[in-house]
C-alpha cells in the first residue's frame, strides 16, 4: 500500500512540472507575440507602443499619416482583429484630426476603428465606405417608355424662347457641356441682372431631397418652372404667356402631342415642367467612384483612396453622403464656427427660427468642375472650400496642405466619366 502511494505522488509531481513548463512557455510565446507587432485580433501589441485604453498608436506610414490616439486597439498590419483598429485608420466618433507636417497628414484622436488601407477587412473597409455612400443607379426613369417626353424636355431645356427676350434658356445657366453649371458666382438674367445665389448643377439633381438651395421646390419638375417666371432670370410675365408662346411654334405642336398623347389639352404650364423634369432625370453622371463602390478597387488610385479615408475620418461624410454624396439633407452654414452671410436660407421658405442660414447640402458629384462654391458663389477654389467647410462646419481652424490635397484627390474621382 505504501509503495502504491509513493508511486502516485511521484507521477502527480511529474505531471504538475510538465503543466507548469507548458504554461510558462505559452506565456512567453504570447508575450513575445504581442510585443512583436500585435498582428492578430484580441492582442494589444502595436507598432508604436502598447495601446491600452487611452495610449497612443504611432504609425510610421509612408507620409507619417494618422497617429491614432485613444479608445481602440490599433494593429500594425492586422486584417482580421475583430473590433480593433488598423494602421492608418478611418476613425469615427468624435475624433479630432491635427496636422503638423509638410504633407499635412493627420493625427486622429478618439475612439474609432482604423484600417491600413481602409478598403479591406471583415466588418471594416468597404463595408464602412458603403455605410456612407451608394453608387448611382443605372437609371431613374424609363427612358424607352418616356422617350417622347424626354425629347420634348431636352428641346425645352435648350430653348431660349422660354425667356422674355428669346436669349436665356435653362442651358444658359446649367450648361450640358459644362457639368450643368455656368461657372459664374451668380448667373445673369435676361437684363444682365444677377440673382443672389449660385446656380447649382442640374447633373444628378433629380436625386436630391428637394431643389434650390433653400429646398422650396419639391422636385426637378417643379424647379424647372421657377426660373421661367422669375423677373430677374427668364422674365416671362405669366404662365399663360409662356404657354401661348410655345404653342405658336409648329415643332412643339408635334412634340407635345406625342409626349402627352393621352391628354386632350397637352399644352399647359405644368406639362412644360414635367417634360423638362423628365429630361433632367436622365442627367446622371456615373464616375470612377461608382466603379469602386461596385467592387472595382483599382478604380481609385492610392491618393484618392487616401483622400476617401480622410474625407470620412474628418467628418465630411456625415453630411456629404448617399447616392448624390450630398443633396439629401439641410444644414446650417456655420454650424460650429459662425459664417458671415446675409442670406437667411431656408428660413425664407419656412419662417422657422431654426432654419436661419440653413441650406441644402450640395452634392459633391462633379465638384472639381463646378466652381465657384457655396450658396453665394463667393468661394473660388476647391482648396478654399475644403478649408472653410472644415472650419465652419467641423470646428477645425486649420487643416494642412496634405489633408486638402488628399481630399481634393478623392473628390476628383466623383467626376462623371462620360462628361469629361
Amino acid at each position: 500500500m505504501i509503495l502504491i502511494l509513493l508511486l502516485t505522488l511521484i507521477l502527480s509531481a511529474q505531471a504538475y512540472a510538465q503543466d507548469d513548463n507548458k504554461n510558462q512557455s505559452g506565456s512567453e510565446h504570447q508575450e513575445s507575440h504581442e510585443q512583436e507587432s500585435g498582428k492578430h485580433g484580441g492582442g494589444h501589441g502595436h507598432k508604436g507602443g502598447m495601446m491600452h485604453g487611452g495610449e497612443h498608436d504611432h504609425e510610421e506610414g509612408e507620409n507619417g499619416d494618422g497617429h491614432g490616439h485613444g479608445g481602440g486597439h490599433g494593429h500594425e498590419g492586422d486584417k482580421h482583429g475583430d473590433g480593433h483598429g488598423h494602421k492608418g485608420g478611418m476613425m469615427h466618433g468624435g475624433e479630432h484630426d491635427h496636422e503638423d507636417d509638410e504633407n499635412g497628414d493627420s493625427h486622429g484622436h478618439g475612439g474609432g476603428h482604423g484600417h491600413e488601407g481602409g478598403m479591406h477587412g471583415g466588418g471594416h473597409g468597404m463595408d464602412n465606405v458603403k455605410q456612407y455612400f451608394e453608387p448611382l443607379p443605372a437609371s431613374i426613369i424609363d427612358e424607352e417608355k418616356n422617350a417622347a417626353l424626354i425629347k420634348l424636355g431636352k428641346m425645352l431645356y435648350m430653348d431660349p424662347r422660354l425667356s422674355v427676350n428669346d436669349k436665356i434658356s435653362c442651358n444658359s445657366c446649367h450648361g450640358l457641356n459644362n457639368y450643368g453649371v455656368d461657372n459664374e458666382p451668380t448667373s445673369p438674367g435676361h437684363e444682365g441682372k444677377r440673382g443672389g445665389r449660385n446656380s447649382p448643377t442640374t447633373m444628378n439633381a433629380a436625386l436630391h431631397i428637394a431643389q434650390f438651395w433653400d429646398g422650396r421646390a419639391s422636385d426637378v419638375e417643379a424647379q424647372a418652372l421657377g426660373p421661367i417666371l422669375n423677373p430677374v432670370e427668364m422674365g416671362m410675365p405669366t404662365k399663360g404667356a409662356v404657354v401661348q408662346k410655345i404653342q405658336a411654334i409648329d415643332e412643339y405642336q408635334v412634340l407635345f402631342a406625342e409626349a402627352f398623347s393621352e391628354s386632350k389639352h397637352p399644352f399647359n404650364y405644368n406639362n412644360i415642367g414635367k417634360a423638362i423634369g423628365a429630361f433632367e432625370r436622365t442627367l446622371l453622371t456615373p464616375s470612377r467612384f461608382d466603379d469602386f463602390l461596385n467592387g472595382d478597387e483599382d478604380a481609385l488610385n492610392k491618393s484618392e483612396k487616401k483622400g476617401l479615408k480622410k474625407f470620412m475620418r474628418m467628418g465630411c461624410a456625415n453630411c456629404h453622403n448617399g447616392v448624390a454624396i450630398g443633396g439629401n439633407s439641410y444644414k446650417k452654414i456655420g454650424l460650429v464656427e459662425p459664417y458671415e452671410t446675409e442670406d437667411m436660407g431656408r428660413y425664407e421658405v419656412t419662417g422657422l427660427e431654426s432654419d436661419k442660414k440653413v441650406f441644402k447640402v450640395p452634392s459633391l458629384r462633379n465638384i472639381t468642375k463646378t466652381a465657384p462654391y457655396f450658396h453665394d458663389g463667393s468661394v473660388e477654389t476647391l482648396d478654399e472650400a475644403i478649408q472653410l467647410m472644415a472650419k465652419h462646419q467641423l470646428g477645425r481652424d486649420h487643416v494642412g496642405h496634405g489633408m486638402v490635397r488628399d481630399i481634393k484627390a478623392f473628390l476628383g474621382s466623383l467626376t462623371g466619366k462620360d462628361t469629361q
